[in-house]
């Protein structure tokens, strides 16, 4: 499993990046019990400027957020992978064969003022962002409150199992 993170802000945390997204990200697929071995996330730290140009240019919301996720796969259920042998060169990487699940885009000064506002660390909100997304990328969605209870539970159940609690 390959994660690219990007910070193209140079923002500062008190953590790695690079290894909350991996924990967190093979977390999740662990969870969801993705057995593909070689996916790849791409994933960009941006700020609320960032942000908000790419949630304009893709969604027609001039808002920023705190995070933005793009699957590069449609589910017809969450987590069950069925890609026919005729589209594989859609979603794969020639160069590494590796399934391209997708791109997320975390606002770092979103991490910061929501870890602020719910009165946990940056570390838990950062981690928090990921599992969200990686759900996403998954084929998860919340627009129903039966959807964001699911997401609810997935995403306490990855950050609790790996230690990654409120402070």
């Amino acid at each position: 499993m390959t994660f690219y993170v990007e910070n193209e802000t140079q923002a500062k945390f008190d953590f790695d990046l690079e290894e909350i997204t991996e924990t967190v990200g093979k977390g999740v697929l662990a969870s969801e019990e993705i057995a593909y071995d070689d996916i790849c996330v791409n994933l960009l730290v941006t700020d609320d400027a960032g942000i908000k140009e790419i949630n304009k240019q893709f969604r027609d919301i001039d808002n920023p957020t705190d995070v933005l996720s793009f699957p590069n796969l449609e589910f017809e259920e969450p987590a069950v992978i069925d890609i026919p042998e005729e589209e594989r060169a859609d979603y794969y990487d020639p160069d590494t064969d590796e399934l391209i699940l997708g791109d997320i885009y975390i606002n770092a000064d979103r991490v910061k003022q929501q870890a602020e506002e719910y009165g946990h660390s940056q570390k838990r909100e950062f981690a928090f962002l990921v599992a969200h997304s990686m759900l996403h990328l998954l084929g998860y969605d919340h627009m129903e409150d039966d959807e964001r209870l699911v997401m609810e539970e997935k995403q306490k159940k990855v950050l609790d199992d790996l230690g990654i609690k409120r402070d």
